[in-house]
C-alpha cells in the first residue's frame, strides 16, 4: 500500500520500501519544467521512471538526480539532448569501470597477502632457516677477465 502526502505543495508517494517517489507534476513544479520536457526526456531515455499499477509516472530520488545532471548539462553548458545522452552513458561505463578497477585492486590485495603468508610459512618450516636478504648476493660477480674464467694450474 502506497501512502500520499503533501510536502510543500509537492506530492509525494511512499512506496511500501520506505522510498519517496514523487509524481511528474510534483516533479515539474520543483524544477520549473514543463511535464512535456520530462516526458521528452522519458522518451529520449535519458530518464526511467518507475510506474504505479495505474501507469503514473513515479520519480525516485535517483531519477531526480538524474534529471538535476540533464538540466545542468542543458542548461548551464548548452549540451543538447544527444550530447547529455552520451555524456550519461560515459558516466555509466566510468563508474562501471571503477567498480572492476577496485574489484581487481582487492583480488590482487587479497593475492598479495595469501602469497606473503604462503612465503613466510615456507620460510618457517625450511631445514635451512634463512630470511629472503641473506638469499640476495650482496656483490654481483665482476665482469673482468679475472673472476669470469677459471683458473688452471700450470
Amino acid at each position: 500500500m502506497a501512502f500520499v502526502t503533501f510536502v510543500s505543495f509537492v506530492l509525494v508517494m511512499k512506496k511500501p520500501s520506505g522510498k519517496a517517489y514523487y509524481m511528474i507534476s510534483a516533479v515539474a513544479q520543483k524544477y520549473n519544467i514543463h511535464a512535456q520536457t520530462l516526458r521528452l526526456y522519458e522518451r529520449e531515455g535519458l530518464l526511467k521512471p518507475s510506474r504505479t499499477e495505474g501507469n503514473t509516472r513515479l520519480y525516485s530520488e535517483e531519477d531526480l538526480e538524474q534529471l538535476e545532471t540533464i538540466l545542468s548539462l542543458t542548461r548551464d553548458l548548452g549540451v543538447n539532448l544527444a550530447g547529455v545522452e552520451i555524456i550519461l552513458n560515459m558516466r555509466r561505463k566510468i563508474e562501471q569501470m571503477q567498480l572492476e578497477v577496485n574489484d581487481f585492486m582487492a583480488y590482487v590485495k587479497k593475492e598479495m597477502t595469501r602469497g606473503i603468508d604462503d612465503w613466510e610459512q615456507r620460510l618457517s618450516t625450511a631445514l635451512v632457516k634463512s630470511s629472503p636478504t641473506d638469499l640476495v648476493r650482496a656483490h654481483p660477480p665482476a665482469t673482468g677477465t679475472e673472476n669470469s674464467k677459471p683458473k688452471t694450474q700450470k
